[in-house]
């Protein structure tokens, strides 16, 4: 098992209902010097509609992470990360569960359904930065995986 090669621009993969949340993930990024290519989906649906590539993302790229809020419509992320997790052919995509929600069923029901990592998100956006440096550098520098 190797980390990602350097030559390869991580693909991360952003569920996300809300468009000012959706901004603020893609300002930290950049303020974060993370070299990526991000991906943005509005709700559930949408992100297994990727993730499966069907429908308008027939050429979406396999994500090398995956940023998952619970909150959403049509679909939540509990569900979404439900149907990953038990799928084979999507089991290994590392998903962090990034949202506001911090009630202890929550986070003991999304790493029953096996999330890697549950965080909440900050509301200083400097906070908010280092974050989303902090997850970058460990999953694209520092955990080992099969590419």
């Amino acid at each position: 098992m190797t980390p990602i090669e350097n030559d390869k621009t991580p693909v991360v993969l952003l569920a996300e209902d809300i468009p000012a949340e959706q901004q603020l993930v893609r300002r930290a990024i950049e303020k974060a010097g993370l070299n990526c290519e991000l991906h943005i989906v509005n709700h559930g649906e949408e992100a297994i509609e990727f993730l499966y590539r069907r429908g308008e993302f027939t050429d979406a790229p396999r994500p090398d992470l995956f940023l998952l809020d619970l909150n959403m419509p049509r679909m939540d992320g509990r569900q979404v990360l439900e149907q990953v997790k038990s799928d084979p052919s999507t089991s290994s995509i590392p998903i962090v569960i990034l949202t506001t929600a911090q009630h202890d069923e929550d986070i003991a029901r999304c790493y029953a359904l096996g999330c890697n990592s549950y965080v909440v998100k900050p509301m200083d956006l400097h906070d908010f930065i280092h974050l989303l440096s902090v997850i970058g550098d460990y999953w694209f520098n520092i955990v080992m995986r099969s590419c």
